[in-house]
């Protein structure tokens, strides 16, 4: 892919996060996306990734801003730094009780992308800070 087309694919990645358009999000994902989660194990595949945007909806309302998209020079590789802007909903177990905090943190993302479709996405932010604005 050319770094414009990745661009626009991560672009487009987090467009479909934001809307909440779960199915425009997940076709943009390889059948066997590796995802890995913050502070967390590897899920693989489609199914599993749909399995984590439930539970990620049960438990918090965010919108990705300040989205800053890096591309390597063949595109097969692209990392986002961005701004988290949340509300916890409802307790996520093992973390502090849920009562509507809001909360805004940086975070990162790193991707690859194979076929024209993002294989692998690893996020990264700092749970420590998140606990902070939320335990307020």
């Amino acid at each position: 892919m050319s770094v414009a087309a990745t661009r626009a694919l991560i672009q487009s990645y987090y467009d479909a996060f934001n809307a909440n358009d779960h199915e425009a999000f997940i076709a943009l994902l390889s059948d066997d996306v590796a995802h890995d989660i913050n502070q967390g194990g590897r899920e693989t595949g489609k199914d599993a990734f749909r399995v984590f945007l439930k539970k990620m909806d049960a438990h918090y309302r965010e919108a990705i801003k300040d989205i800053v998209v890096m591309v390597n020079e063949d595109g097969s590789r692209a990392s986002a730094e961005f701004m988290v802007h949340g509300k916890y909903l409802s307790t996520d177990e093992g973390l502090p009780a849920a009562a509507g905090q809001t909360y805004i943190l940086p975070a990162g993302a790193f991707f690859t992308i194979k076929d024209n479709k993002v294989a692998r996405i690893s996020n990264y932010y700092n749970l420590t800070d998140w606990i902070d604005q939320v335990s307020k």
